[in-house]
């Protein structure tokens, strides 16, 4: 049976038109998640209100996936498994440096040019860093910002070597747990982020007689929104814009900020991250 070559070449256009209209439909899905720095449920509550005004925003379907530990945001983004995540200073920095600069940070809260961290405690005897030794301390995630890197490198500044100087270290996994194991006397101390301590005391969460602060660490550039640098270059431009469009004043808007523990959002860039490279490497925590 002879097939003619315009037949041939017409089909080949067709099968070729539908693969493409195909992938393009694949296309309209924003993969998003964010480092497990709290429980997995309270993740998702905090994004529903977030992704649901990213839909309309960006006409595509924005799907929330959570991931078991830091590491696995990281690898999520570099390995094109997601587009877009919630990453702390430290992971973005992970990232960026597993991807050889293939992320790109898009906004970060107006919270996260000066972050901080908080040493928590219920012991009368610990009243600052020095107090410390001999004593035990617990982490967040060791690949944690706020609950870790930082921390420790202050504590680093202040001649204290968490590794050597302190009784025992441990990592909780996620700041509202380090408050659970402080709480519950399984460590003498804990360091986690100024964020969620405040969260915490404000829905009474934590007995405040009990545990309180001890040392507030200086500032620093912490968490952001990122994605891939292959994202095309409307679809980056449309996520910052509707970021950078929520206003605290639009009720709606509020409701989105409060979930995300922001006044509003602004633009960040990698330079930004610099210092918190640096404390990584310095730690030895970055290869």
């Amino acid at each position: 049976m002879k097939i003619s070559a315009p037949l041939s070449v017409k089909t080949l256009l067709a099968a070729g038109l539908l693969f493409a209209a195909g992938h393009a439909a694949a296309q309209q899905v924003l993969r998003v998640s964010a480092i497990p720095d709290e429980a997995p449920t309270e993740l998702q509550r905090k994004f529903k209100p977030l992704g649901e005004y990213l839909e309309k925003k960006l006409n595509m379907k924005v799907e929330f996936t959570p991931v078991t530990d830091y590491a696995a945001s990281v690898e999520g983004l570099v390995g094109n498994k997601l587009d877009m995540v919630w990453f702390g200073g430290f992971t973005f920095v992970q990232a960026n440096h597993r991807s050889k600069g293939q992320v790109v940070p898009l906004v970060q809260r107006a919270e996260d040019e000066k972050f901080r961290s908080v040493f928590i405690t219920t012991s009368k005897d610990i009243n600052k860093l020095d107090d410390l030794k001999g004593k035990t301390l617990s982490f967040g995630s060791e690949s944690s910002t706020s609950g870790h890197l930082m921390p420790r490198s202050f504590l680093l500044a202040a001649k204290i070597n968490p590794d050597t100087d302190l009784k025992r270290i441990a990592f909780s996994g996620a700041h509202d747990a380090t408050v659970a194991a402080v709480s519950g006397g399984k460590v003498d101390a804990g360091a986690l982020n100024i964020s969620v301590w405040e969260k915490l005391v404000g829905e009474k969460k934590v007995d405040t007689g009990a545990v309180r602060v001890f040392h507030t660490t200086p500032g620093y550039y912490d968490y952001n929104w990122t994605v891939r640098a292959d994202m095309p270059a409307e679809t980056k431009k449309k996520i910052t814009e509707a970021f950078l469009a929520l206003d605290i004043k639009n009720p709606q808007d509020k409701v989105i900020l409060d979930l995300q523990r922001a006044s509003k959002f602004i633009p960040t860039k990698a330079e930004n991250y610099t210092s918190i490279e640096a404390a990584a490497r310095n730690a030895g925590l970055l290869k």
